[in-house]
Formats: C-alpha cells, sequence, structure tokens
C-alpha cells in the first residue's frame, strides 16, 4: 500500500491549499512592493525639501537691508538637517521597519519645527491631493476632516504631502492585508511585519 492518500479529494483539497497560499503570497507581496516604491517616491521628496532647505540656510541671509536671523536657529536648523538626512540614509535600508519610520517621523517634525521657527511666513500646508489647506471655519464646524494632519512645508511645492499620503495608504492597505484571517497565515509564515505610516 502506499503511503499516498487515494481518493481525489485529497488531491484537490492539496492544490486548491496549494493555490491559495501561492495567490495569498503574491497578493502580500504586492502590497509590500506598493509600500516600498511609495517610499522611494517619498524619499525623493524629502530630500528636494531637504535641498530647498540646505540651499535656503547656507546662502546670504542679509538681503537689502532684511536683518540677520537669530544664530542659534540658525544652527538649530542646521542641525536638524543633517538629523533629518541621517534618518533618511538609515530608513532607507529598511523603509516599512516601524521604529525607523517613527524615527524619521521625529526626525522631519523637528527639521519643520526649526524652519517654522526661522521663516514663520513660509511654511505651506497641503492636503494629501496637493492642494493648499484651508484653516478651519470660525464655527468650528468642518466639511471633511482629514485623516492624517498635513505637514507645513518649507518648499512651496505639494510633492512630499502627496508622496507621503501615497506611502501611508499603500502602508495602510499592507497593514489590511497581513492582519486578515487567511493572509495572517501567509504573513506569520513568511516573517511579515506590520509597517508604520509617516504621521
Amino acid at each position: 500500500m502506499s503511503a499516498l492518500p487515494d481518493s481525489i479529494y485529497w488531491w484537490v483539497g492539496g492544490a486548491l491549499l496549494l493555490f491559495w497560499f501561492v495567490g495569498a503570497n503574491n497578493r502580500l507581496m504586492r502590497l509590500r512592493s506598493a509600500a516600498l516604491v511609495a517610499y522611494a517616491a517619498l524619499d525623493a521628496a524629502l530630500l528636494k525639501q531637504l535641498d530647498y532647505v540646505q540651499a535656503r540656510t547656507t546662502r546670504a541671509l542679509v538681503v537689502s537691508g532684511v536683518a540677520k536671523p537669530d544664530v542659534d536657529m540658525e544652527s538649530s536648523l542646521l542641525s536638524s538637517v543633517a538629523q533629518l538626512s541621517a534618518m533618511l540614509a538609515v530608513t532607507r535600508l529598511r523603509p516599512l521597519e516601524p521604529s525607523r519610520v517613527a524615527s524619521l517621523g521625529t526626525a522631519l517634525h523637528v527639521m519643520l519645527n526649526a524652519w517654522g521657527r526661522m521663516y514663520p511666513g513660509e511654511v505651506l500646508h497641503f492636503d494629501a491631493e496637493g492642494t493648499l489647506s484651508m484653516p478651519a471655519p470660525l464655527n468650528g464646524e468642518l466639511s471633511r476632516v482629514p485623516q492624517v494632519s498635513p505637514f507645513a512645508w518649507p518648499e512651496p511645492s505639494a510633492a512630499a504631502e502627496i508622496a507621503r499620503g501615497q506611502f501611508n495608504d499603500a502602508v495602510n492597505a499592507y497593514n489590511r492585508a497581513i492582519s486578515q484571517f487567511p493572509a495572517l497565515i501567509v504573513a506569520w509564515a513568511f516573517r511579515l511585519r506590520r509597517a508604520s505610516p509617516l504621521v
């Protein structure tokens, strides 16, 4: 007697289980790849913001009678730029690791706050779709509450906020997929962990 099952139902069930497993794995890999591609776009947009801040800070700060900003604020901004640059390099190696993305978010907030203190009139808020964010109405009623509040960006471009929104959407789709029951088994088998959005 053979040790293999003789019933056709065992073979059909095994084949269906194998096809399901491969299909679930492919779906998770597609979502993971989409999150990685979205991070690459975010990384490029953040590098562009860094270049803008560095170019603006390092060039001559005295222009036709405009007083030079506080030296401490300038050194704080340059330090935060260096910190953000270092965190971008670290996060680039494993962009879906929550601790690295959280550290990147902290470094980004520090840099944006330093920029806002040094140039308070030159920060722009964009929605994730790229439109300029409007201030909240005085009566306190909001027609639409954004899921993640927009950052105040130095460079007058919506590219960074759009890239951040796309990365966060890709990460949320990936996290939803690996937490659903059938795909949860595949995620456990391949040690796929939840990622973290940039907030």
